[in-house]
């Protein structure tokens, strides 16, 4: 790897490194949340709530942890105190092994949406340091690479979980079933912390490894590609469904066993990990092919259409159509957290980054609060009438992604 990197400048050498330990910590972060993520709706139902109260707790976490972000990343770029939220932020990670000590649906509920608060406290943080590094390579190829090392623990997270529930045997879980599993996340916790206190030491002014000469006039506002983008996003995400909803929907029906559901969510977690890099890379040669840092945006209209196919796939009762509709979520994931992500480092200015990771992050959450909570409220009443609202909303979309193409031109 020394020798690897020597290649390189200096500038280069700390951005790689960057990366790959970004990638280690997300790996690490993701083997405890999404681990807990992949059961946190089997859980919830276990401990007595219903799709509603399911639906709600995943939306207020969602509402939560992105509306923080707001303050995060404007107080981040006010302060330059990226590397205190994001240390802060990963901190919280605590309450996911603390979900072994639930009893009631109400306290894990606390616990969910603490989880979501940390995560929201370091994203604009987090992301900003990370922006800087990938100029150095790339933002969708570095931010994918990010992202594929970020997935390989979001895929041994729910295997935790799997391995657990099938050496227990017995098909119905019960709450120490649950808590057996939610105690192995202590070990990568304590890792990660170390990890990133290293990555602190190596670089603590990433903001230096971006050369980007900035007018004074032009810092002062977002850009109004930013907004139409932001506007796609949040319809966009209105009609993606949350997995704890697929989880739910495969435990009350009886389509697959307790152990079986973490184990979809680990194959949707695989093709999230590599469909990232194929679509950042493609991300990146949009923007060279017409010399356009805004021009990788054009890979957004996979979005809708995806996520409209996707939709009543994972709500039918055929295993096989839903094992399809989770490889087509892992996929849309996958762009979700690429491209999102590196958009935001290439359509705002270098002293504004931190406050426009703020803003989406609170769009983009509260589009998930909104659906989450909307769809777990219909599920109860009509999976079909969910079905067609949430297909409408992916079609809605479409010619705000045109608006959006027309502005780029």
């Amino acid at each position: 790897m020394k020798n690897y990197l020597n290649k390189f400048s200096e500038n280069k050498r700390k951005a790689i490194l960057l990366i790959l330990l970004f990638g280690l910590i997300s790996l690490l972060g993701d083997i405890i949340y999404e681990g807990a993520r992949s059961v946190n709706g089997p859980y919830l139902s276990t401990l007595g709530a219903n799709a509603a109260i399911v639906g709600l707790v995943v939306g207020i976490g969602e509402l939560l942890g992105y509306a923080i972000r707001l303050l995060s990343g404007y107080f981040s770029d006010k302060t330059k105190a990226y590397w205190f939220f994001t240390i802060f932020g990963y901190s919280l990670l605590i309450s996911v092994p603390l979900l072994a000590l639930s009893e009631y649906w109400q306290l894990a509920a606390f616990f969910i949406v603490l989880e979501r608060i940390g995560k929201g406290l370091r994203t604009p943080a987090k992301d900003t340091i990370l922006s800087h590094a990938t100029k150095q390579v790339g933002t969708g190829l570095g931010f994918g690479v990010a992202e594929f090392l970020d997935q390989i623990g979001a895929i041994i997270g729910p295997l935790i979980f799997t391995l657990v529930f099938a050496s227990i045997g017995s098909k119905d879980k019960t709450i120490a079933d649950y808590h057996l599993g939610y105690s192995y996340f202590w070990l990568p916790l304590v890792i990660l912390m170390v990890v990133l206190f290293i990555a602190y030491s190596k670089v603590k002014t990433p903001e230096e490894l971006e050369e980007n000469e900035i007018k004074e006039t032009e810092a002062k506002k977002l850009h109004k590609v930013f907004w139409l983008y932001s506007l796609f996003t949040f319809v966009t995400t209105l009609g993606f469904i949350n997995f704890a909803i697929i989880g739910y929907h495969l435990k009350v029906k009886g389509l697959v066993s307790d152990t079986q559901i973490p184990l979809f969510y680990a194959m949707a977690m695989m093709v999230d990990a590599v469909c990232g890099i194929i679509i950042g890379k493609r991300y990146d040669q949009l923007k060279l092919k017409h010399n356009d840092e805004k021009a990788g945006l054009l890979i957004l209209i996979m979005i809708p259409i995806l996520t409209a196919g996707l939709i009543p796939l994972v709500l039918s009762f055929n295993v096989t159509l839903i094992l399809a509709g989770i490889f087509l979520w892992g996929v849309v994931m996958g762009a979700h957290e690429t491209i999102m992500k590196a958009a935001i480092a290439d359509i705002t200015l270098i002293n504004k980054r931190g406050t426009g990771y703020g803003i989406f992050n609170v769009i983009y959450g509260f589009a998930l609060f909104v659906g989450s909570a909307f769809t777990g409220y219909l599920y109860d009443i009509s999976i079909p009438l969910m079905i067609f609202i949430l297909i409408c909303l992916e079609i809605i979309s479409i010619p705000l992604f045109l608006r959006l193409k027309k502005e780029i031109k």
